[in-house]
């Protein structure tokens, strides 16, 4: 049963799939009367499909790509992000972040080590999205968020980080799908199947945190969030118990990224 969700998963009009996300662009960007949008290009298959969707939604003119690099950064990521901004012939601005990560060290007092390495990678990507606000400020541009569901689903963002955007053009497709829609728009299999790295602290790799890879997850996700199958359902159907456990305390753990901050009781009448 998870072979037919993964078959169903893939089974996709990627065509009309990539003209209802473009048209979902341009209808977010004209609606706020914006000039265009900006997003950060790290040189993986998510920021490069977007950055794609962007262009033939707008207009090379209208989109901004930023390459933010921190010194641990493959260089290869680097050169793929500059290589797609040519071929799509838009403007990028390269802002390396450690100056910025120095600065912080230096207030508070405390630096980047074993200890602090999450708060240190989160920070690295709140530090991208303030500077890519900065960019939207300026110029008049709406942050395009990059997220895909599959990461959305298992909360696998920095809250007010790279989930601090304005809207998210693929957030409804799974990273599964968004592979093979990068292939559809013509991204060389060396982005579309690059292995999932954030590169938020030296090594980073997705498979190091998450309970699977995303071939593996994505049918279930699909399972139990689509269909709205239970966590033993799931497991019946062929699914590693772990990894749907893992996957459903992911899923609730990271519910408040999700959601707007709660909001307190009204004043008390008299």
């Amino acid at each position: 049963m998870l072979e037919e969700f993964r078959r169903e998963l893939l089974g996709v009009d990627w065509g009309r799939t990539a003209e209802a996300v473009e048209a979902f662009i341009a209808e977010k960007v004209d609606g706020a009367g914006v000039r265009g949008v900006v997003l950060g290009l790290s040189g993986g298959v998510d920021s490069s499909v977007v950055a794609t969707l962007c262009v033939r939604a707008l207009s090379p003119d209208r989109v901004l790509g930023l390459v933010m690099p921190a010194e641990f950064t493959p260089t290869q990521d680097v050169q793929d992000a500059e290589t797609l901004a040519k071929n799509l012939g838009i403007e990028t601005v390269y802002a390396p972040i450690k100056g910025v990560v120095d600065g912080y060290a230096a207030v508070l007092g405390v630096g980047p080590s074993d200890a602090t390495r999450i708060p240190y990678a989160n920070l690295r990507a709140r530090i991208r999205m303030s500077i890519l606000y900065f960019y939207a400020n300026l110029r008049n541009l709406l942050v395009v968020g990059t997220g895909d569901r599959s990461e959305i689903l298992l909360g696998y963002y920095t809250k007010y980080g790279d989930g601090g955007v304005d809207f998210l053009p693929v957030g409804n497709i799974y990273k599964t799908q968004l592979r093979m829609l990068g292939k559809h728009l013509g991204l060389p299999d060396s982005i579309a199947f690059k292995p999932s790295s954030p590169q938020l602290y030296p090594g980073h790799r997705a498979v190091d945190e998450l309970p699977a890879d995303y071939d593996t997850l994505d049918p279930i996700l699909y399972a139990l969030y689509d269909k709205n199958m239970s966590a033993d359902t799931v497991v019946g159907l062929g699914a590693d118990r772990r990894v749907v456990e893992a996957v459903v305390a992911r899923f609730k753990g990271s519910m408040h990224k999700r959601e707007m901050p709660p909001v307190g009781p009204r004043p008390v009448k008299a």
